[in-house]
């Protein structure tokens, strides 16, 4: 944490998604006292409240919030002049636009978690889908509760993934946390010689390997995708991916990893080809860290797929 800046930990999420019981738990955990003050901006008041004990008990000082347009960067610094505190919290509204967020200059945006009503979140999705975007694409975390009633949740985790590959994700029910997708879950076999990907199932593939590189590491794979190169690549490096809208129509991005491949050179963007690569895992600056890197056996020209990735 830069001592130098006001560090801001900004939860997330839409009205009664859990928001507030996840602020006053965090709270009154350990790792979470100081000494100092800590400043509460809350945007939006649902059913929970914060109890005054409970904000005496922890130094903290609560300030709520009707306006979007009031949270100015002056606004923000007349707070930290008036009640001097050592960090801030804010729950967001999840009806804001987040991008419009300006913090005074030194204010840092520490930590961001999206607090997900899983009972709730696939009628969100059907008719707010860019707001969730928004909400999830720069959090470093997701915390999906009530999730006793969902069957399939992988089907939740690829489409937060789509649209953040690197957020963590947490599913909790009543009793707890839920243990992760399994291998039986997924449609194609991870313990084939050969791993074929069919088209449709792309985008699970992706962020599977992206997830769980134990199940991909020395395996190989096959697949079809469109070409990507540019001039700082390496002259056998290449990335072979697919489109996938990972919001809406006017949010797509191309999904793919790095690959290492003899004819290489040979390749010009959007050539599709189908790709049989041995999966290894190394650091990347894209990746923030490890990340999928393809050896190729053998690439060859293929016919385009038309559809679009979708999670």
């Amino acid at each position: 944490m830069n001592e130098d800046k006001m560090p801001l930990f900004l939860i997330n999420g839409f009205l009664e998604a859990g928001k507030t019981q996840f602020i006053k738990f965090t709270m009154q955990q350990d790792y979470f006292q100081t000494e100092g003050k800590t400043l509460l901006i809350v945007c939006e008041e649902g059913e929970e409240e914060y109890d005054e004990e409970l904000l005496k008990q922890t130094h903290t000082a609560v300030v709520y919030i009707e306006e979007a347009e009031k949270l100015t960067p002056e606004y923000l610094q007349d707070l930290e002049l008036l009640y001097n505190p050592e960090r801030v919290l804010m729950e967001w509204n999840g009806m804001w636009n987040l991008d419009a967020l300006k913090l005074p200059n030194d204010w840092d945006l520490y930590q961001q978690i999206t607090i997900i009503d899983g009972s709730t979140f696939d009628l969100y999705l059907q008719n707010m889908k860019p707001l969730i975007g928004a909400m999830v694409r720069n959090t470093e975390m997701i915390i999906m509760n009530r999730c006793d009633e969902i069957e399939d949740l992988d089907v939740y985790r690829r489409t937060l993934k789509g649209m953040n590959p690197q957020v963590q994700i947490v599913f909790e029910d009543a009793e707890g946390e839920i243990e992760e997708v399994t291998e039986a879950d997924l449609p194609f076999d991870v313990n084939a010689e050969v791993i074929e990907i069919p088209p449709e199932a792309y985008g699970i593939w992706y962020i599977d390997a992206m997830d769980k590189p134990d199940r991909y590491r020395g395996k190989t794979v096959e697949f079809t995708g469109m070409v990507l190169k540019t001039p700082d690549f390496p002259k056998n490096n290449f990335v072979p991916g697919r489109m996938a809208m990972t919001c809406c129509e006017a949010d797509m991005t191309f999904l793919g990893f790095m690959c290492k491949a003899k004819n290489a050179r040979l390749l010009e963007t959007k050539d599709w080809v189908k790709v049989r690569a041995r999966v290894e895992y190394e650091y990347m600056p894209e990746y923030e860290g490890e990340g999928p890197m393809l050896y190729a056996d053998y690439v060859e020209k293929a016919e385009p797929i038309e559809e679009i990735v979708q999670f």
